[in-house]
């Protein structure tokens, strides 16, 4: 097994993320890429043990208004075939979704998910998630299933919180590797979409925040330990 985590980036956001944390205590090296920067991602080899592919503020289809879009989806077909651990996160599980020929995008009826939201287990989500669970979400586009996944997590807003494909191949709606000091970044960022339909609120972010994020980090720490590992 390799001892390297390649995670692609779509912004220049400081790696304080959990991901990042959780993968260097684990002994892994972290090869952070940024396509959108004219960084190339290379091939995998065999001291490749996973990829991460973040979120971000791209449309996943618009390849030609975003050529690197094309880079990060030869990356992710190498690491599919030569079969690497995929974890794709907002925008990633977006771009996997959609390189397996689902559609993804904004609907119709806009339901901005920015705070924290549950999401409930299906019935085939076997030791994913076991209760429901309140996440960071910061999206307003989703995709379809891509056929022969297997649908994990759901809320009432978006049907597609989470899904697998095989045992390889994981795309989280959600955003669980974010911390409270990423998350405070986003408030300052995203200031415009206060107001917009299922935005909550600054106080009830910040409420939820606090309830919430130590409960949704020591979930997604057990997600990493179950489907990533820990290096040889």
């Amino acid at each position: 097994m390799g001892q390297r985590v390649l995670s692609v980036r779509h912004g220049d956001e400081p790696l304080d993320d959990r991901a990042t944390a959780w993968l260097e205590n684990a002994g892994y090296t972290v090869d952070t890429r940024r396509p959108f920067g004219g960084e190339a991602l290379g091939v995998p080899g065999d001291d490749l043990a996973a990829t991460i592919i973040y979120g971000g503020l791209y449309n996943v289809y618009e390849t030609d208004r975003h050529p690197f879009l094309q880079e990060e989806y030869r990356w992710i077909d190498a690491c599919l075939t030569a079969g690497i651990k995929v974890l794709g996160i907002c925008q990633g599980a977006q771009m996997i979704a959609h390189h397996h020929g689902a559609w993804a995008g904004a609907r119709k009826r806009e339901i901005f998910e920015f705070g924290y939201y549950q999401i409930t287990p299906t019935e085939t989500a076997g030791d994913f998630l076991d209760r429901p669970l309140i996440v960071c979400q910061a999206h307003f586009h989703t995709f379809d299933l891509p056929a022969g996944a297997v649908r994990l997590a759901a809320n009432d807003n978006y049907a597609n919180q989470a899904f697998r494909m095989d045992e390889t191949v994981y795309g989280l709606q959600f955003h669980p590797e974010v911390t409270e000091p990423g998350f405070r970044r986003w408030q300052v960022q995203k200031a415009g979409v206060y107001g917009r339909p299922g935005v909550q609120d600054r106080a009830e972010q910040d409420r939820l925040l606090a309830q919430h994020d130590s409960v949704q980090g020591a979930w997604f720490e057990g997600f990493l330990d179950r489907f990533i590992g820990r290096p040889a």
